[in-house]
């Protein structure tokens, strides 16, 4: 390789070689002062003269040096591959050993897996023979025990040794369980007859001995309790349950036959009137029971009870075939009686037993069964009808939390349930016969004295029904509704005073020389005592009738609550409620009236001088002052209706000023400040209408007071528009439009009316207001009249500091 480097040198030196042209021409388009780019260009002469000799020498003999060390390295790179190679044989020869010794392991396992597996099968062999050896054994214990037991079994049943036949039984029944499996084998077949034919053999003998000892064909009873029959009901619990019901059917038939004698249907002890008679025999029956049988059956049996729910539906079987015949017999007193001594009765059931066997009879628990409040449960010796109390304060208590049902309710009361007819017959014409009452009452004696407890005398009870929670009660609310619109219409809205049509005026000299108490309202002092005597009694009514709906619906079944609606007869009673308001709102407005009219025909252009409150004013004060103090401790026990009659004179009244106020034209400088006095202080008056002339201040009502602020504001606001001076009239009119929230032609026209302007000043005028006027907002109807916004309450405050100001500088 050292030999062909200088000939490689020479051929490069040679390459470099160019034609004189060809250098020429690259001269020429690349010109360069480069050294190197000269054609002469020696690289041995320029790296001569760029490093001194020394220099070079050493250069070359590093370059030397790095080209062996080069050389040294590319040759030792030939031999890598092949000792890579070696090595991975190598590598290769103990994975090889590895792999024969691993097969080898496995398969030593595989010889020690099969030895395993013949040992152990052998064991499993012998497992199954001790099994199957064990289940052998067991199966002949039991083959052994059923044979013996059955053997034992008919020869106990044939002594009638109850006792050992009651544990036996149960252990052979047990036994022959095992052997159901292997029935097809002939002999266990006949064993498992065997039972079966000792099992009825016992039922038919035991039955036999109950028949002996309670004979059932009416023969006195010439048996008694035993200890063969207790312990034969011991065996009939492991017996087919036909047996033990076949028992307990026949001796609750046999208990009660007498029953059936002593009260048949053509007894004089079998009518209602003597149903206690019936209650006090079962009575009698249970205890002389418990004393002689009681230990003769299980207590699982519960044979007081069963015997209480058998008399329960011979009774309902027995009332109900008895009052389908003599129904015409049938009245309100003798009914209610009888109902009231059986739900009495059936309250004693359910302290007295569990219902538990309800379930086997013939009648079902009721699907919705009422609470046990039974109006009858608590007291047997209770009057033959209750009252349900209705008070207000009930719908402010908490619900109490239901009771557990009774389940023996119905039990017996349900066969009265056809004939409640009866009942709500009586109820209906005692119901008339009350509002005629209270009508001719009313004719002949006059309006009585304020009474909000009268409303309650019309709801009778409806707790002798309670027993239903069907149709009855939907037709007991039927006549609820009819007497509660009646007594809404002819007792209350019947009796409100009517309102004269025609009043006489007032002048301006019978208001100077008016006294006090001198003018009276339309209405009398026993007339506006009537009203709300009558408006506190509707709102009593109002609640009543909504605790009444409640109660019902709790009472009635699920699928009938939705016909259950009050609503009609609440809203009667509103309806008189709001009559009642209107009458004193009209009576203390008609007597406000004579005033306004003379207020509106005083010649205010005339007024020299501003003074004390007009006549008029006076007036208004004093029909205030007599008619609100009589109508706010009338209905002190309706405090929010006094609110509503308040907020409804004030909607009444203030409008009317102001029709009335439009109506005085014209009016001096001195007539509008006169007016704006007057109409501060009926301002004062108004806000202090709620407690006025009370010794107990209260502050009023925030609704009331802004209805109060709003309107006589606006009149304040008339007059003080009326008193600016009309020149400039673009001053004027943009006074105007600021001050009043109403910028509607008609109104502007009304108090040019009042300035006493002339028709031609009052057309400019109103030219000059429409172009005044603000755009109306986008959607808007574009009409005559338009709302601006009412000025807030800081500005109705400056505006009243203002005006108190000047009524001060003017007196």
């Amino acid at each position: 390789m050292e030999e062909d480097e200088p000939e490689l040198e020479a051929g490069l030196e040679a390459a470099l070689e160019l034609a004189p042209a060809v250098q020429a021409a690259i001269e020429q388009v690349f010109p360069s002062q480069d050294p190197l780019d000269r054609a002469d260009f020696n690289a041995v002469e320029y790296i001569n003269a760029l490093f001194p000799t020394e220099q070079v020498s050493h250069a070359l003999n590093t370059l030397r040096r790095l080209d062996d060390n080069i050389r040294t390295v590319v040759r030792g790179q030939t031999n890598v591959g092949q000792d890579g190679r070696q090595a991975l044989e190598e590598a290769k020869k103990p994975f090889n050993s590895s792999l024969v010794k691993i097969k080898d392991i496995k398969d030593k396992a595989e010889k020690s897996e099969q030895m395993v597996k013949e040992i152990t099968r052998d064991i499993k062999q012998l497992d199954h023979a001790k099994r199957h050896l064990t289940t052998s054994i067991t199966t002949l214990n039991h083959l052994h025990m059923l044979a013996g037991g059955v053997d034992s079994l008919e020869a106990m049943t044939r002594r009638r040794q109850y006792g050992e036949v009651a544990n036996l039984l149960q252990g052979v029944v047990n036994v022959l369980e095992h052997f159901n499996k292997y029935m097809g084998i002939p002999q266990i077949r006949q064993l498992s007859e065997r039972v079966k034919a000792a099992q009825n053999e016992l039922g038919q003998q035991i039955l036999a001995d109950f028949e002996e000892a309670f004979p059932s064909q009416g023969t006195k009873r010439t048996g008694g309790p035993s200890n063969v029959l207790r312990d034969a009901c011991l065996v009939a619990n492991v017996l087919d349950p036909r047996i033990k019901q076949e028992i307990i059917k026949k001796f609750i038939k046999q208990h009660l036959s007498e029953y059936l004698v002593l009260f048949q249907e053509n007894q004089d002890v079998a009518w209602l009137d003597k149903i206690d008679r019936r209650y006090a025999w079962i009575k009698r029956q249970l205890v002389d029971y418990e004393e002689k049988y009681g230990r003769m059956f299980p207590a699982e049996w519960s044979m007081t009870e069963r015997i209480a729910v058998e008399f329960c539906h011979v009774t309902r079987a027995e009332l109900s075939k008895i009052m389908r015949t003599r129904a015409k017999e049938i009245e309100v007193k003798l009914l209610l009686f009888a109902i009231q001594r059986t739900t009495n009765f059936e309250g004693l059931l359910a302290k007295r037993f569990s219902g538990c066997t309800l379930a086997d009879g013939t009648v079902k628990k009721p699907e919705v069964p009422p609470p046990s409040t039974n109006p009858f449960l608590e007291d047997e010796t209770g009057a033959e009808t209750d009252e349900i109390v209705m008070e207000k304060s009930d719908t402010d208590k908490p619900k109490k939390p239901k009771v557990p049902d009774n389940p023996f309710h119905g039990i017996v009361s349900k066969c009265f349930e056809p004939h409640l007819y009866v009942y709500i017959e009586s109820q209906d014409k005692n119901l008339g016969e009350l509002i005629d009452r209270f009508v001719a009452d009313f004719k002949a004696q006059g309006p009585p004295k304020p009474n909000v407890d009268e409303g309650g005398a019309v709801l009778p009870s409806c707790a002798d029904l309670f027993l239903s929670t069907g149709e009855p009660m939907i037709a007991l609310t039927t006549i609820f509704q009819k007497y509660l619109r009646e007594y809404a219409w002819k007792i209350l809205s019947g009796n409100l005073p009517k309102t004269t049509s025609s009043s006489g005026g007032l002048t301006i000299t019978s208001l100077l020389k008016e006294k006090e108490g001198s003018e009276v309202a339309k209405f009398t002092l026993e007339e506006l005592c009537l009203i709300c005597s009558i408006l506190s009694t509707a709102e009593y009514c109002l609640a009543t009738t909504q605790q009444l709906e409640e109660k019902l619906k709790e009472k009635v079944d699920a699928s009938l609550m939705e016909r259950i609606n009050l609503t009609g007869e609440m809203d009667t009673f509103s309806i008189v409620i709001s009559n009642s308001i209107q009458l004193l709102v009209q009576d203390l407005d008609a007597a406000c009236d004579p005033a306004l009219t003379a207020m509106s025909k005083m010649q205010w252009q005339n007024v020299e001088h501003v003074g004390d409150q007009s006549p008029y004013v006076t007036s208004v004060i004093l029909h205030i002052k007599q008619n609100v103090p009589i109508i706010r401790d009338n209905l002190a026990s309706t405090r929010k209706y006094f609110t509503q009659f308040c907020i409804k004179f004030a909607n009444s009244f203030i409008p009317k000023f102001i029709n009335h106020l439009f109506k005085c034209k014209p009016i001096s400088m001195v007539g509008a400040e006169q007016l704006l006095l007057d109409t501060h202080s009926l301002k004062m008056v108004l806000l202090d209408l709620p407690s006025i002339g009370s010794q107990v201040v209260r502050k009023a009502p925030a609704s009331y007071t802004k209805i109060v602020v709003k309107g006589m504001t606006r009149a304040e606001m008339i007059l003080k528009v009326v008193m600016a001076p009309h020149e400039p009239p673009v001053v004027f009119v943009d006074n105007y439009i600021k001050l009043l929230a109403d910028c509607s032609t008609d109104t502007f026209q009304k108090i040019l009316d009042m300035k006493g302007l002339k028709r031609s000043e009052q057309s400019s005028m109103l030219d000059l207001f429409r172009l005044r006027l603000p755009a109306p907002p986008p959607g808007g109807d574009g009409g005559g009249s338009l709302s601006l916004s009412a000025p807030t309450p800081e500005q109705e405050s400056s505006r009243i500091r203002k005006l108190e100001k000047l009524i001060k500088k003017r007196l």
